[in-house]
């Protein structure tokens, strides 16, 4: 299977959860653990804080991902790594819904935690594009056009990430705020 034909079926994927977005929100229930223990937490309800922890819990799910995959690389066992970016972004969507729903604010306030929390993907993408126009061979005559792809399909990844948390997060589950 080639890189391009995996990379549109993500794009497909994440397309096709943003539009069913409401029902999985809704699968999930208000009556989940996780929800309930952040909609207990008084730091949780200041958009800020909620932002600020959305980031970082992108960067620990993201850094993570990266240290599996750096890790499979040492064994052979194939297509495993395709698994692990597949949990990893059902993890990801997870944890988004749980923070939309565990989040009592306004739909303002949904929107500024979820740029917060999501600008995360968006330092990403700002740093694979600056290494992409800085990419140099490090000894004449290397060829860093594979380089160049990993940093182009990255700024994708990292792109699609950003608006996928941004949608899921920044989105009132409520029905008088829609």
């Amino acid at each position: 299977m080639s890189l391009i034909l995996i990379l549109l079926i993500g794009l497909v994927g994440v397309f096709l959860i943003l539009l069913m977005k409401r029902p999985l929100i809704e699968i999930l229930g208000e009556n989940n653990k996780l929800v309930l223990k952040l909609k207990n937490a008084i730091w949780f309800q200041n958009h800020w804080l909620s932002g600020i922890f959305l980031f970082f819990m992108n960067a620990v799910l993201f850094f993570s991902t990266v240290f599996m995959l750096y890790m499979l690389a040492y064994f052979s066992i194939p297509f495993i790594h395709l698994l692990v970016m597949i949990f990893a972004v059902i993890g990801s969507i997870f944890l988004w819904i749980i923070i939309n729903k565990a989040s009592l604010s306004t739909k303002k306030n949904h929107w500024k935690m979820a740029t917060v929390g999501s600008s995360f993907y968006i330092i990403l993408s700002l740093m694979f594009i600056y290494w992409l126009v800085t990419l140099k061979p490090s000894y004449p005559g290397e060829d860093t056009f594979m380089n160049a792809i990993g940093l182009v399909l990255g700024v994708i990844v990292t792109m699609v990430a950003f608006i996928s948390c941004f949608v899921i997060t920044g989105y009132s589950n409520k029905k008088a705020d829609n």
